[in-house]
């Protein structure tokens, strides 16, 4: 099974979403079974909390289920365990290299990556600014792009 960790600062904004998205677009391609998601963040601030409420009013008007998900920290362990480690910004890019240390962080990508044309490099934190609305739409297109990268390379 692949496996895809997304990685924000605290877990409760833009990775859950990512998480919650990039599973919907991965069970509507009958690829349950085949991809597994799940979400951390670089602090422990939040830890065992819901999705903010931002997040979760947003993935409720997609009708898109975020049930059970809970704030955790990422651990060493993580950057072995998953295949795909897509980070939201720079800065998280950075912890999860500097965590890695000398291993290979070849794995560790920003979703934003994935998106050839985008404008932006990194996804804005919606915990500062309130715009879940813009995080979403980067996140979809991420997450789509993403999806398809990991169609194309595995061969699914």
């Amino acid at each position: 099974m692949i496996s895809v960790l997304f990685v924000c600062l605290g877990n409760i904004c833009r990775s859950p979403m990512a998480e919650a998205i990039f599973r919907d677009l991965a069970a509507k391609k009958g690829l349950e079974g085949k991809i597994k998601a799940d979400s951390a963040g670089i602090g422990g601030w939040h830890i065992g909390n819901p999705p903010h409420e931002g997040t979760q009013e947003i993935l409720r008007r997609e009708g898109i289920s975020f049930d059970g998900m809970l704030a955790r920290q990422v651990s060493e362990q993580d950057l072995a365990d998953f295949d795909y480690i897509i980070a939201m910004d720079a800065e998280n890019i950075g912890s999860l290299r500097s965590m890695a240390g000398f291993k290979n962080t070849s794995h560790i990508k920003r979703l934003l990556d994935y998106v050839e044309d985008s404008d932006l490099a990194d996804v804005p934190d919606p915990y500062y600014t309130g715009n879940f609305e813009e995080v979403c739409q980067l996140i979809k297109s991420g997450c789509e792009h993403l999806l398809a990268s990991i169609q194309k390379e595995k061969q699914l």
